[in-house]
């Protein structure tokens, strides 16, 4: 987290580095009629069955979860090309889920996930580069691959670019292309993105500086238990008219309805 001062009331710039976070073969397993259905296939050598047997044993879902027995069908749906098996298997060898840790080995899967345009893969492989696991540090290498997750809207991918571009790290500093990753991520309700982009609005970085809209984003932020913006949000709470809090409200209401009338739209 870093702290910055350009006026009288400090606020805090949110950040992390997002671990990645790739269990996402829900889809997959919706093909199947039930698990033995799955188990034959994947028995059989059908690779997409091999990446949902193997999702179902790290989730628990439909047998008892068993990281190790996850590891064994997602290295087989992986030799077969499955970049969700590959992004996979790179995560468990990243995280000790099912299999010893070893980040080397965690970047050669990530990379072959990340080469196929998967984006947990390509942000997860930045995420090496800029934390030097499994590989030499290169923040440059970080950024190009956050990018190529972020441009696929990768909300964790589009968070920590914002992030790089608001820094410096690894791209030169640039506000605005800051704001634009930040807005991008708080789109998608992105509870650390929000922060961000309250943090530019309150402090004026890559934006006309407006108090009410900070608000609002912290707000937002705030809602979703993040720590940061609760901080944030007390501060600007301090700063601000009776009127000026119910307008950031108002706006925050509206815009968190509107969210969740897209997301129902989309389903």
């Amino acid at each position: 987290m870093n702290l910055q001062k350009r006026s009288r009331q400090v606020f805090l710039l949110a950040f992390l580095w997002v671990f990645p976070v790739l269990l996402h073969g829900e889809e997959s397993v919706k093909e199947y009629r039930n698990i033995e259905e799955m188990r034959k296939k994947a028995e059989q050598g059908d690779a997409d069955a091999q990446y949902a047997l193997g999702f179902c044993y790290n989730s628990g879902l439909g047998v008892e979860k068993n990281e190790a027995e996850a590891v064994i069908w997602y290295r087989k749906a992986a030799e077969q090309g499955v970049a969700d098996a590959q992004a996979q298997l790179g995560f468990c060898y990243d995280t000790a889920s099912g299999v010893n840790k070893n980040n080397a080995e965690a970047v050669v899967w990530y990379r072959k996930a990340a080469e196929q345009e998967n984006a947990g893969g390509q942000y997860s492989l930045g995420d090496c580069y800029a934390k030097r696991r499994g590989v030499e540090k290169n923040e440059v290498e970080a950024v190009r691959w956050y990018r190529k997750a972020a441009e696929q809207g990768y909300v964790q991918a589009q968070f920590i670019l914002g992030y790089c571009y608001a820094s410096g790290r690894g791209v030169e500093k640039n506000e605005a292309e800051a704001v634009k990753w930040y807005r991008k991520g708080a789109d998608h309700d992105h509870a650390p993105s929000q922060c961000n982009m309250a943090y530019m609005y309150a402090q004026g970085c890559g934006v006309v500086k407006n108090d009410i809209e900070a608000y609002k984003w912290f707000l937002l932020s705030a809602a979703k238990g993040f720590k940061a913006a609760k901080e944030n949000m007390e501060v600007s709470e301090k700063i601000l008219t009776p009127e000026q809090r119910a307008e950031g409200q108002r706006l925050a209401t509206e815009w968190q309805a509107a969210f969740e009338k897209r997301k129902q739209e989309s389903e």
